[in-house]
């Protein structure tokens, strides 16, 4: 797609030490997103966008929780944790608790694009990489005086963002706030409020110029604050992050190499609350004032490419631990209990994979073997007035081996033919493992028991690069060991929750749930797109994916078998057009369609399905100014985001009028 900064701007580089791209991606379903990112309110609504990438609801970063801002790249099955991994810079985001990525600690100024890898298995990318990873690459060239962005909209939006270069130092961050909206329409009561947010994000890298090697030291910081459309429940999440890495060449070893140590600490405070019949009041039900964990990680590659071929072997570990400290059991105008909850969790692997170019011929295969143990889990609830015990559990430690593999094959000429094999895995997070949850009057139990997820699939794909780049994908997939929200039953009244723990009271109009590893969940699906550019005027894509998706529970949840997996969606479709009618005006519009998807895995809460347009126009005023208006929803379409177990629905964020204007003097 056309570009917006003129190519006479004096740019700034800051290199980051990272490797050259594989040539093995262009094997698998690739997803290049480039200027989508630069334009979007967030990251994750522009990555969005590709049809079958999802967050676990429909609404984006702007009004999730924290905990249900994890991605899923194909729509198999979507889960809060995310079953994507996503870095930045070879980099994990993935939360060290509980698997979801903060959005908001990456503002999309500081990032020059994105490549989404589908369905390629765990590979060079280690555990998380289930449905397919998603590579974020930050900003190496800026402009010579920066480049700054102010923003205001409607419901108290405003904010900004920034990025700076001078040297071999490059700065980066952002802000922004919005009153947002109240969910609940039909049967809202008092107790009913908006969705209000503020978040805040900061990045420094530091990357001096050496002869042979690139080096680079990252440090960013992260704080979001957000109500969560009930009054008394709410949420704030906090993070920071520092990361060293070396690339460069050596001929004796291998063309290129790299090597990289991070770490992740965060910490997520999250209150909710029980509603009261007719939503007139509500009632504390539970108060996390405190996760704080902290993941440590190393990687490291290197790489051999002959031209016709070559090798890459490489290896990583991650080591994360947590523990969620709440109150809840709130009577009487106060909490009287008290819980502490977590443990330590570690994964690492080693892989190899080769590759070789026979003409229009493209062949790769590798192999890959990890080590995962979750350990020194507890649980420990108490009496608040005594500090006498209630419960005190430690669950056993468990280990495992896990191999994984993929192989594909490329022909190019007139048309493009691709087939492709892999496998991955995502060992379950701390957050799943130890962490109960409410939301509402529905409970979800934590389950120390849980094994990982494996995945495996094959695809076939076709596709031509003349002046209509198109192609189509069509792929199967099986997800083992599925973890899932499974409902025990409805309240009111103490259910039990199999395994470890006494029975539950679950309130009226609620439910209890339990994640389990319930069974497998068997995929077949088709992804296609097309795409035109006629020169600088006129640019047009369409895409969709479609997928089937269906669970078997086995013996372990019979009564899931047959059903859709919660929060999946059949059928999700995108078409953009952007148009220059002349150089410094570009108009653009994106229509997004997504089809019915269920709320609970019992199949039992259908959320319907909706379209939505975005307009968006860019007037370039100057050479160091330019303005844009954007008009989001532009129908005010009611896209259901959830339904309650009593039939009260939430929607999506009605039509929003943005303003802005981006700087680079």
């Amino acid at each position: 797609m056309f570009q917006d900064l003129p190519p006479t701007v004096d740019t700034v580089t800051v290199q980051a030490a990272r490797l050259a791209p594989s040539p093995t991606d262009a094997a698998f379903s690739v997803v290049r997103v480039d200027e989508a990112i630069a334009t979007a309110p967030r990251v994750d609504e522009a990555l969005t966008a590709i049809p079958g990438v999802q967050l676990f609801r429909r609404t984006s970063s702007v009004a999730a929780n924290p905990t249900t801002q994890g991605l899923s790249v194909r729509s198999i099955a979507g889960s809060g944790a995310g079953r994507t991994l996503v870095t930045l810079d070879g980099a994990p985001q993935n939360d060290p608790f509980g698997g979801w990525v903060i959005w908001s600690g990456m503002p999309p100024i500081s990032l020059e694009g994105a490549l989404v890898v589908r369905g390629a298995g765990a590979g060079p990318y280690g555990a998380g990489a289930l449905t397919g990873v998603v590579q974020l690459s930050e900003r190496t060239r800026v402009p010579g005086g920066g480049e700054y962005e102010l923003f205001a909209g409607e419901r108290g939006l405003f904010g900004g963002q920034g990025a700076f270069a001078i040297g071999d130092l490059f700065l980066a961050g952002g802000w922004q706030r919005s009153d947002g909206w109240v969910p609940v329409r039909a049967g809202r009561g008092a107790a009913d409020e908006p969705l209000a947010y503020e978040a805040a994000s900061a990045v420094v890298r530091y990357a001096p110029t050496l002869e042979t090697t690139d080096l680079s030291i990252r440090a960013s910081a992260f704080e979001e604050r957000r109500d969560s459309g009930l009054d008394g429940a709410a949420s704030r999440a906090t993070g920071a992050s520092l990361s060293f890495a070396l690339a460069g060449r050596s001929p004796g070893l291998g063309t290129q190499w790299r090597a990289q140590v991070w770490t992740r600490t965060s910490d997520l405070e999250n209150s909710s609350v029980s509603v009261a019949p007719g939503r007139a009041t509500t009632t504390p039900a539970n108060n996390q004032f405190g996760t704080p964990a902290i993941g440590i990680g190393a990687n490291a590659a290197l790489r051999m490419d002959r031209g016709d071929g070559g090798w890459e072997i490489g290896g990583d570990l991650r080591y994360a631990d947590g523990e969620t400290r709440e109150q809840f059991s709130y009577m009487a105008g106060a909490f009287t209990r008290g819980r502490v909850a977590g443990g330590s969790q570690t994964v690492g692997g080693l892989y190899g994979e080769a590759w070789s170019e026979r003409g229009p011929w493209l062949l790769t295969g590798g192999v890959r073997i990890d080590r995962w143990a979750s350990f020194g889990g507890s649980r420990q609830e108490r009496n608040l007035a005594t500090g006498a015990s209630t419960l005190d559990v430690r669950p056993g430690d468990t280990d495992g081996w896990q191999p994984t593999a993929r192989a594909a094959i490329r022909l190019d000429g007139p048309l493009v033919f691709r087939a492709a094999a892999y496998a991955g895995f995502r060992t379950p997070t701390l957050n799943e493992l130890h962490r109960p949850f409410r939301v509402g009057n529905d409970i979800t139990e934590a389950n120390p028991g849980l094994e990982p997820e494996v995945l495996y699939g094959g695809e076939l794909g076709i596709g031509g690069e003349g002046a209509w780049a198109w192609n189509a994908t069509v792929f199967a997939t099986r997800l083992e060991g599925a973890v899932t929200n499974v409902t025990i039953g409805a309240g009111p009244g103490a259910l039990a929750v199999p395994g470890f723990l006494p029975a539950v009271f679950v309130p009226a109009g609620g439910v209890l749930r339990q994640r389990q590893n319930a069974g497998d969940i068997d995929a077949v699906g088709l992804e296609a797109s097309i795409e035109r550019q006629w020169g600088e005027t006129f640019h047009f894509r369409l895409a969709g994916a479609w997928t089937q998706a269906e669970v078997d529970g086995g013996a372990s949840a019979p009564q899931l078998t047959g059903l859709r997996p919660a929060q999946t969606p059949e059928l999700t479709a995108t078409a953009d057009l952007a148009w220059r009618p002349w150089t410094p005006l570009k108009l653009a519009a994106q229509i997004r369609y997504e089809g019915q998807r269920y709320e609970d895995d019992l199949n039992s809460r259908s959320l319907s399905a909706a379209m939505t347009m975005d307009l968006r126009a860019d007037w370039r005023l100057s050479g160091q100014a330019s303005l844009w208006l954007a008009l989001d929803n532009v129908t005010d379409q009611a896209v259901e985001t959830g339904q309650t177990a009593d039939g009260i629905e939430s929607f999506d964020a009605p039509r929003t009028l943005r303003i802005g204007v981006r700087l680079t003097p």
